[in-house]
């Protein structure tokens, strides 16, 4: 079983002048699932090698067990330092793909044609593509066979509006997860705010933000069994 996990490379917030990047407990807890059921793991990104970390998401009020995990695993900190160019990632070689969030991915992942070529391509053959928090935003560019946006007519979650606003982000990300969901032809639903919610689609796996991502990444191992 091998799952390519594909992480931002962006490290901007915007003009604030603040930092941003992945959201750590949307890694960490995924890669352990992944891990203790022996799953092959690769981490890609864009231009390769370490991929910025939101520093909110390892601040005292974000930690959780995965992320002490982590920090306890010379291993695993090593590979998310080294991980490979996303060009050089070929989709017939995995089995899964999974992005975690962090407001990265809105500028970059969102744009990346390596990324859409992956998801695409493992998409059109069966195979599970899952996406967490601010992740969904992958799916700005991807298409069908046929034309259509991949999310098209499917049941999709990803980073609701009012969490975007509960956190004063709204003005300042490219664009909004949950309306970038919709203007594709995405079937949107929600919980409340920060509460875990998961919503599987045949092969498309999204969860609405950090609560939900050991969840997104148990859907998919349940795709892969």
């Amino acid at each position: 079983m091998k799952i390519v996990m594909v992480l931002t490379s962006y490290d901007k917030l915007g003009d604030t002048g603040k930092k941003t990047g992945l959201w750590l407990e949307e890694f960490a807890a995924p890669y352990y699932l992944f891990k203790d059921v022996g799953a092959e793991i690769t981490l890609a990104s864009p231009k390769g090698g370490q991929p910025p970390l939101d520093p909110k998401s390892d601040d005292p009020a974000s930690q959780t067990p995965a992320i002490q995990r982590f920090k306890n695993d010379k291993e695993a900190q090593q590979a998310l330092a080294n991980t490979v160019k996303l060009s050089h990632i070929k989709a017939e070689d995995y089995d899964a793909v999974f992005y975690p969030g962090g407001h990265g991915p809105l500028w970059d992942l969102s744009e990346d044609h390596d990324s859409i070529v992956l998801i695409e391509t493992l998409y059109a053959a069966g195979k599970p593509v899952a996406a967490v928090c601010h992740g969904p935003a992958v799916f700005s560019h991807t298409k069908m066979p046929d034309g259509s946006p991949l999310v098209q007519g499917k049941c999709v979650t990803g980073f609701a509006n009012t969490e975007e606003a509960a956190i004063g982000l709204t003005s300042v990300v490219p664009f909004l997860v949950e309306d970038l969901l919709k203007m594709n032809g995405g079937d949107y639903s929600k919980a409340e705010d920060w509460q875990p919610y998961t919503v599987t689609d045949g092969n498309l796996i999204t969860g609405q933000n950090p609560a939900s991502s050991e969840a997104a990444a148990r859907a998919l191992l349940n795709k892969l069994h």
